[in-house]
């Protein structure tokens, strides 16, 4: 289903992603987790109840993957060291065996519950209606009734129920208990003292054995469409999985040959047909297309790619054959980052997850003990064994733990696959809590409201300087910036034709500018604070940059040598992205490192009244903390490089995805598609999941305050109302159901919700 194996995490850990089997709850998952954390060398362990798998990292030199199977198994639960392209399978084998052994379960006992009929002690409408549509049915001793039921019973519930009884079981050798618990020993005391009603015969006694199919019938029922509705869960991850093809074109000396994709090599000439799937992460080289990205970006827009172009593993080829050279390959391409990062996303915890967690470390042993006071006090009452134990059996089984401790994981997962879908990747179900509880939200200009590639407008040499050779100077010193406008310097130059010696002793001043040594000159770019820090007098009399535009002065062996001016444009959504994010009740505010000339125009365009200019990332973190001072929870939206400080001081920081080394960018949250309208799409998704989340809760907790109550009875003296342990099964299988089609609405989410 996923990528699986062992990655490196740094030079002395290791980290390897296990499947996990037998895991009911989230006692189950914390004492996975707990068994794994006691390992000797292993530094941390999250497991995930959705997926049933543990992450685990760990010293190689101390522990073995081995070992930690082994430490699985120990804690009463399977694992399987990782294999590849399996686990999918075994896992939708394993859903339809529950779901074959659920109906079988299911007409055992409507069948027993038919052949109980006439076992009643009283005679009703019922039993006068049956009995005239199948009379032989009354006819045949209560005894051979019981006895047949007893063998079918005996049969069946060891066959289907296996897994359940055997859980239990190594949860009692360990000392543990969880949902197993509840069920096997329902099920085995209803059982046993039918079994009892059926060998020694008494006055008054009664069989269950209905019952016991019933709950076992409905559990494994529930089972098959939870399973179910997990892989629906868990689908964006699935075919982000299926993206990437198995083999690829090798071009060799012209001669084309389809090898598995492990054989292809950076450097490496693949040809991608019309139809088909980038094998790898590459740049175009011969051929021009259209390529769909929107399975990796949320970019529904065909994009156009010729040779330069950057096309990735994974987006779709349109309409022309292309030779491309490969550049990234396996897990560096970005289609492989992206997998990951929604993986672990989805693996993390969500602060709200507590409360659940706490709950469902105590549940089990207090339904236990609120069936024995269910016990005792019906025993006490009525003086009847069979009543007692009927309301007894109903406390346990309708007790439902999976549906708290999934009340949370289910929701995140989704909506972490959602995300990525539409081009937003959640870091973990904390980053996605902080977003939905924003008051305020910090933009950056360049590259955030403005298309991040500014176009040169002018050159102004000083002194007498020749205008192409200053802009060739500048380019040999801007060429190895990321700065959009060392980017516009260096275009235009190309542009122009020029060309230039490589630079030396590059120093770039985040915020400021860059030194570097060009042709034996020092060569200084930057703004005005960074000439004022270099104590570089600017020229006087030089008229102000205009309305939307960029300077950039340029010194050369410490005296100004002249200046480029520059404009960006505002991205086309930028204005409705501002006006939604206002309408979501949010304070918005521009701080940029650029001239108050260049960044007010921008902001009026954009509709933004507070503006801050002229700020470097020192200035940027300490206007965050001080909005944070006031009482606010801020976001910070970023290139995720330059603003690193300010990402990582504010409450939620969301960074415009490079399309890099995605797992290394600053932020909580990456926008992979460069558009100012996942900004409030993010945060939309984030407060809709946390609703979510918190509906899930509610029922989960609703459900078992109000359903254990009346199983044990509670409204008999009142309103004469017992609950049935077969109705008491069915309620608990639908319950956790009913948290994951709850979470499944956010898969149909869509930003104007």
């Amino acid at each position: 289903m996923h990528s699986r194996g062992i990655d490196v995490t740094d030079a002395a850990q290791e980290s390897v992603t296990l499947p996990v089997v037998g895991m009911t709850c989230a006692a189950c998952q914390h004492h996975v987790e707990d068994a794994l954390r006691s390992t000797a060398g292993v530094a941390e362990a999250r497991v995930d109840l959705m997926a049933h798998r543990a992450r685990v990292t760990f010293d190689p030199s101390v522990a073995r993957p081995e070992a930690l199977v082994a430490a699985i198994r120990q804690a009463g639960y399977d694992a399987v060291l990782p294999r590849t392209g399996t686990e999918q399978a075994e896992v939708e084998g394993q859903g339809a065996e529950s779901a074959a052994k659920a109906y079988t379960m299911l007409t055992a006992g409507a069948l027993a519950m038919l052949l109980a009929m006439p076992l009643g002690s009283d005679m009703g409408a019922v039993d006068h209606a049956l009995m005239r549509v199948l009379p032989w049915l009354y006819a045949i001793s209560p005894n051979a009734l019981r006895w047949g039921l007893l063998l079918m019973t005996a049969a069946l519930v060891p066959w289907a129920g296996r897994s359940i009884f055997v859980n239990a079981w190594r949860g009692l050798q360990h000392r543990t208990t969880n949902m197993n618990t509840l069920v096997a020993l329902g099920t085995s005391v209803a059982f046993l003292y039918s079994a009892d009603a059926t060998v020694f015969p008494a006055p008054g006694m009664q069989v269950y054995f209905d019952a016991v199919l019933l709950i076992l019938g409905f559990l494994l029922l529930g089972k098959s469409l939870e399973a179910r509705a997990k892989r629906r869960a868990m689908a964006a991850l699935d075919s982000l999985s299926r993206m990437k093809p198995v083999t690829a074109r090798r071009i060799v000396d012209g001669i084309e040959t389809m090898v598995p994709l492990e054989e292809i090599r950076p450097g490496d000439h693949v040809l991608v047909l019309p139809g088909e799937r980038f094998p790898v992460d590459a740049t175009v080289v011969e051929g021009r297309t259209t390529v769909d990205e929107s399975m990796l970006t949320g970019e529904s827009t065909p994009l156009d790619r010729g040779p330069g172009g950057r096309v990735l593993a994974g987006s779709l080829n349109y309409d022309g054959a292309v030779v491309c050279r490969a550049e990234s390959l396996g897990e560096a391409t970005v289609l492989a980052q992206i997998t990951r990062m929604v993986e672990q996303a989805q693996s993390s915890r969500a602060p709200m997850e507590r409360l659940a967690d706490r709950a469902s470390a105590i549940f089990v042993p207090v339904v236990l003990g609120l069936a024995l006071i269910t016990f005792v006090a019906w025993l006490v009452a009525t003086r009847s064994v069979p009543l007692a134990l009927a309301n007894t059996v109903a406390v346990l089984v309708i007790a439902c733990p999976c549906a708290m401790g999934l009340a949370v994981p289910a929701a995140l997962t989704v909506a972490v696959g959602r995300g990525a879908q539409l081009g937003v990747l959640f870091k973990g179900g904390e980053a996605l809590e902080r977003l939905a509880h924003l008051d305020a939200i910090v933009l950056d200009k360049t590259g955030t409201l403005t298309v991040g590639r500014p176009v040169l407008e002018a050159v102004h040499p000083l002194d007498g300087r020749d205008a192409r050779e200053l802009l060739s100077l500048a380019a040999a010193a801007e060429e190895r910036s990321n700065h959009p406008l060392a980017h516009a310097i260096v275009d235009h130059a190309r542009l122009l034709g020029l060309t230039w010696n490589a630079a030396e002793e590059v120093q770039v001043l985040p915020g400021r500018g860059l030194m570097a040594t060009v042709e034996g000159h020092e060569c200084l770019l930057g703004n005005d604070a960074l000439f004022a820090e270099a104590f570089v007098s600017l020229p006087a009399g030089i008229a102000p940059p205009g309305a939307g535009v960029t300077r950039l002065w340029m010194a050369i062996d410490h005296a100004p040598a002249g200046y480029f001016d520059a404009r960006d444009a505002l991205r086309p959504d930028a204005g409705e992205a501002v006006a939604e994010l206002r309408r979501g009740g949010l304070r918005v505010l521009m701080l940029t490192g650029d001239s108050a000339a260049a960044a007010e125009p921008i902001a009026r365009q954009a509709g933004i009244a507070e503006v801050e200019a002229g700020l470097d990332p020192a200035g940027k973190l300490a206007r965050v903390r001080v909005l944070q001072q006031s009482g606010l929870s801020v976001g910070m939206v970023g290139d995720g490089i330059n603003d690193a400080g300010a990402l990582a001081q504010a409450d939620a920081g969301i960074a415009m995805g490079t399309g890099a080394d995605l797992a290394q960018e600053a932020g909580d949250v990456l926008l992979l598609r460069a558009q100012p309208s996942a900004i409030p799409a993010a945060l939309s998704l984030a407060r809709a999941t946390l609703r979510v989340m918190r509906q899930n809760l509610a029922w989960a907790a609703a459900y078992n305050l109000l359903g254990i109550p009346l199983a044990a009875g509670l409204l008999y003296p009142a309103f004469h109302i017992l609950l049935s342990p077969w109705l008491a099964a069915a309620a608990m299988a639908f319950s956790s159901v009913s948290v994951l089609a709850n979470s499944l609405r956010l898969r149909r989410w869509q930003p104007s919700e």
